[in-house]
């Protein structure tokens, strides 16, 4: 099983990837996190983050992931993932796949701001450390259309946000 994880940055999608590997792994289900920024810092260095890489850094994680989910590991893929077309794309190219949306509501993301980057983001358009191409505040993020799961970061604490996946998983996962 491959699980695409989208949702913008901040929404915990990597947090709540290693949260339900650890619950998992008591289960003595394998869990294998494909990290977008794990990836870009030393494989896919190559990608900026107009459309066009962004959908291309997908492929390649999906590829990458599809390689464990051969071993009957369950993979989930952190990333923004904001384009609908790419995540469709990916369902389509591999063998049960299923996207969990990680929503989060901006003005949280905007509070946490892990990263710096919602900062970033709203700085005024001459500012020299503006961010232009921050997903979901001046870049696109759709959200998804049909997606297996929702799970709301501002909403669920992290373990029940974990539970409601594991328990997805544990339905969902063909042995």
């Amino acid at each position: 099983m491959i699980i695409q994880f989208c949702g913008m940055s901040g929404a915990g999608k990597t947090t709540l990837a290693e949260h339900t590997k650890k619950k998992l792994a008591l289960l003595g289900i394998p869990l294998e996190i494909i990290d977008a920024d794990e990836y870009r810092k030393h494989i896919i260095k190559d990608l900026g983050f107009s459309k066009a890489d962004r959908c291309e850094n997908i492929k390649r994680l999906a590829f990458i992931a599809n390689k464990f989910a051969q071993h009957n590991i369950v993979t989930i893929i952190c990333a923004i993932n904001p384009y609908e077309e790419i995540r469709q794309e990916v369902k389509k190219t591999y063998s049960d796949v299923k996207i969990i949306f990680i929503n989060c509501k901006i003005e949280e993301l905007i509070k946490r701001d892990t990263k710096g980057l919602y900062r970033k983001a709203l700085l005024p358009e001459t500012h020299k450390d503006k961010i232009h191409n921050l997903t979901g505040v001046n870049d696109p993020f759709e959200i998804p259309q049909n997606p297996d799961l929702i799970i709301y970061t501002d909403r669920e604490n992290i373990n029940d946000s974990a539970n409601k996946i594991i328990q997805f998983i544990q339905i969902n996962h063909q042995k």
